[in-house]
This record gives structure tokens, sequence and C-alpha cells, in this order.
């Protein structure tokens, strides 16, 4: 989930706001500017890059189209509307099974209340829905596949920026809600630092993750998003920490991702375990042998009762 794009002059958006909101980096817009002639932004007062909301429209496209797998050579001169017919014939296997659970599970009534503004109703049925099923099939069974929903609504401009903000807040509201009510545990281990590196943005995934944690009875430190990996080796040294927890969305280049996983490695004592977690595919394909990637939350609680079996016995 995304920050709302600043306006720039024109109603255009600068090239950092567009760099969050598509997932290309800053980098990819300058070379297929240069390579591709698209986009070609304008340029404000200062001189500064400025995209038109057609530009970043077809770059969201884009950026689906190169999770599947296309070359941006090969589909950055198409028009939006093909490229969103090839985006749609060879959909993520998630986006289809949030779209089976929308059918079967009456999320489409959240969705509503979004696109209505009906944020107090949209709150008070998402944490009517929580008292009914409980924290971890809520997390696991509603907030995961609705968050597919909403990410794919607004990858196709069914939802405005707006509206997956106020989900977004809802679901934070809720979520951190019920993990305060969770009582503290007392001094059964492990204790779980919970951030994301300085370019992951996205925060929601940690917030569903530290709620995994807090019902299996660790006591969680979260850091919120973007901490440098300095500070999150000072944080886990003055804490104490056991476990720390990271989260990567898809938006984040995979080199990226890998690198900063084994520096951070190297860096924190061989005692404190690293766990990662995400829709970015690099985790399940190159994590290093040392750090343990979670396919999925509902991985999180046999993870644990594994950490303190050897932990118990160490």
């Amino acid at each position: 989930m995304n920050d709302v794009l600043p306006h720039v002059e024109g109603g255009a958006f600068g090239i950092a706001a567009v760099e969050r909101d598509t997932g290309l980096s800053k980098d990819t817009l300058r070379v297929w500017e240069r390579r591709y002639r698209f986009p070609l932004p304008a340029r404000d007062s200062s001189g500064e890059r400025s995209y038109s909301r057609q530009e970043v429209e077809k770059l969201r496209v884009l950026k689906r189209l190169l999770d599947q797998g296309h070359r941006p050579g090969k589909v950055i001169g198409l028009a939006i509307d093909q490229l969103e017919r090839l985006a749609d014939a060879a959909a993520p296997q998630a986006a289809r099974r949030a779209e089976v659970a929308r059918l079967h599970g009456g999320l489409d009534v959240y969705l509503d209340l979004i696109r209505q503004h009906r944020v107090e109703e949209l709150r008070r049925q998402l944490s009517q829905s929580l008292l009914r099923i409980g924290l971890a099939r809520f997390v696991s069974e509603v907030v995961s596949p609705l968050n597919e929903l909403v990410g794919d609504a607004w990858s196709r401009g069914r939802l405005e920026i707006y509206e997956e903000h106020l989900y977004t807040e809802s679901i934070q509201v809720v979520l951190r809600g019920a993990i305060s009510s969770i009582p503290r545990p007392g001094s059964r281990p492990p204790v779980v630092l919970l951030t994301t590196f300085p370019q992951e943005s996205h925060g929601l995934g940690l917030l569903m993750a530290e709620a995994f944690f807090a019902l299996e009875g660790c006591r969680c430190v979260s850091l919120g998003v973007q901490t440098p990996l300095l500070d999150i080796i000072r944080a886990a040294s003055a804490q104490h920490v056991d476990i720390v927890a990271l989260s990567f969305s898809e938006a984040l280049n995979p080199n990226h991702v890998i690198d900063g996983i084994i520096e951070l490695r190297g860096k924190l004592p061989p005692g404190t375990a690293i766990w990662v977690g995400g829709s970015c595919s690099a985790l399940m394909r190159r994590t290093p042998s040392d750090v343990l990637a979670l396919r999925s939350l509902n991985d999180i609680p046999p993870a644990l009762a594994t950490w303190r079996t050897t932990h118990r016995s160490a």
C-alpha cells in the first residue's frame, strides 16, 4: 500500500512520489526515459521531473507485468488498455486466490464500504469479524485476502489512492486495538523486533505479523517502517532481541532485499535470528541459509515452537 502522491505543478507528480506509488525506482524511470522514450515527464519551475496521472497509471500496469516476468522492451510501447488485458490474462496466483475469497467469504461487503467512504461502518464490521472468529483467523482469512483485493483494485484504477488509505488506516486501527488487548507476556522468550528496511514503506504486513507473534506470547518491539540497518542493529542489542522479523513487499528491488539481508546477517550476533516474510518473490528463492523465510503468517506458530524447543535444549 502506498503513500499519497503529492501534487506538483499542473496536477502532475514528482519522481519520488512516482517511485513510492509504482514500485519502480528512480533509476529505472530515468533509464526508461532515455532508452524507450517513456515516460516523458515535463519539468516544473525548479527543473524537476513531473509525471502526469496517465503516465503513473501506465507505470503501475507495467510494474505488474514486470512482476509477472515480462521484459520492459516488449511491453512498454503498448497502449494502456493492451497492457491491462495482458496483465489480466496472466494475473498472479495471489490475486486469483483473493478473488475466490471475495466470492466465497463475503469480502465484497468491505470493498463496497471503502468505495462508499463509510469508514466507521467499515471499522465496525471489521471489528465484529475479529470478535467472531478471533485474531489469528481474522488476519489470515479476512485481512490477508482483503489486502490482495484492495491492492488489485487500486492497481487497476478502481480505487483512488485516498480510498486505499481509508482502508489501510481502518485495518491498522482495528489490529492495533486487538494487539493492545492481548495480555502482556511474562518472561517467556523470544523477544521479537519487527521493522522494515529504509526502502520499504509498507507497514501493514508488519502489523499482521506482530499480531501472530503477540498471540504466541512473544514480547514484541516494533520500530515501524523504514529503519536504517545500523538502527536495527542498535535496537536489537539494546532490547536484547532474540529474533529480528522483517517484512518485504513486491515493490522492492529483489537484489537490494537480498543484499540488505546478507549485510544485516553479517552485523548481527550469530545468536540473533533473522526471520523474513512478505510478497517479495526473492525471499523464497535466494534467502541465505541462516535466515528463515516464512511463506505465510501461519508459519509463525510452528516456527516459534521449533525455536523454543531448540533454545530450551541449548
